[in-house]
């Protein structure tokens, strides 16, 4: 997942400052981490 993240990312645009976004989004629901590794 994180190689498809990065990959998403990797031609900088709106699309992926969106999607950069949402990845992050998600990072931060994960109980107890989320919040450490959005940091």
């Amino acid at each position: 997942m994180a190689t498809a993240f990065m990959g998403y990312v990797l031609p900088w645009g709106q699309m992926s400052f969106w999607g950069a976004t949402v990845i992050t989004n998600l990072l931060s629901a994960i109980p107890y981490l989320g919040t450490d590794l959005v940091q």
